[in-house]
């Protein structure tokens, strides 16, 4: 399966469907570029698989059953794809901070392999499921959570960062994470490795530094060197 995107449009085929077997699909008025690329993928997959009876599962791979009790699977590629330029390493830090703000687990979750081993401070967490219950849990505690990354350094399949978030919790207390992550990709761009060591730092309400409308940051506000955090 192939992922091509143009500057309007994101266009889906695969060798095996045979001549004309392809999607392309465009982003309606006033949708956000990024958020029809991240939310498409899948969608396109299912249009082209319906008719030969296959599916797209919500585990973000496609199937299809040749002979009953068999299946085959084609994942769907998250670019950029490794190995990374410094230009791509950048990219892809980017959309991992704009998935994390969604705070939207589900959404998440599809940018990591099926199979997707974290250790997360002192907690380990493996698989997709795990990851979705993780999260859920994580986001019912940390409210107004707004995250900034920056890229630390890359190689091959392989990226470092360093980031930084706000949150409070149920008693309205502030609190401000530093951390570090090593992160290490599949060849379709998914995430199968990611240790995430973090330290919390309670901070009053007036010492914030992220103000902006819970989502996605502002690609006009400082990142992390320029807050000098």
């Amino acid at each position: 399966m192939t992922t091509k995107s143009s500057k309007d449009s994101t266009h889906v085929d695969h060798k095996d469907w045979g001549e004309g077997r392809s999607v392309t699909a465009k982003p309606g008025p006033g949708g956000s570029r990024r958020d029809f690329l991240e939310s498409t993928s899948l969608a396109a997959a299912s249009a082209l698989l319906a008719p030969r009876g296959l599916f797209a599962a919500d585990d973000g791979v496609a199937k299809t059953a040749r002979t009953p009790g068999e299946t085959t699977e084609a994942t769907i590629q998250r670019p950029p794809l490794p190995p990374f330029t410094h230009e791509t390493a950048i990219q892809k830090v980017r959309l991992a901070e704009d998935g994390w703000n969604s705070r939207t687990p589900e959404k998440v979750t599809l940018a990591y392999t099926i199979d997707s081993r974290w250790r997360n401070r002192s907690e380990f967490v493996n698989g997709r499921q795990e990851i979705i219950a993780f999260l859920t849990r994580k986001w019912a505690k940390e409210l107004d959570y707004r995250l900034i990354k920056e890229l630390w350094g890359f190689e091959g399949n392989r990226i470092a960062v360093r980031f930084a978030y706000e949150f409070h919790d149920d008693s309205g207390s502030w609190f401000r994470a530093y951390g570090n992550e090593n992160w290490e990709f599949d060849e379709n761009g998914l995430m199968r490795l990611r240790f995430a060591s973090i330290n919390d730092l309670p901070v009053l309400e007036s010492d914030r530094k992220y103000h902006w409308p819970l989502g996605r940051r502002p690609d006009d506000h400082p990142g992390l060197s320029d807050l000098g955090l």
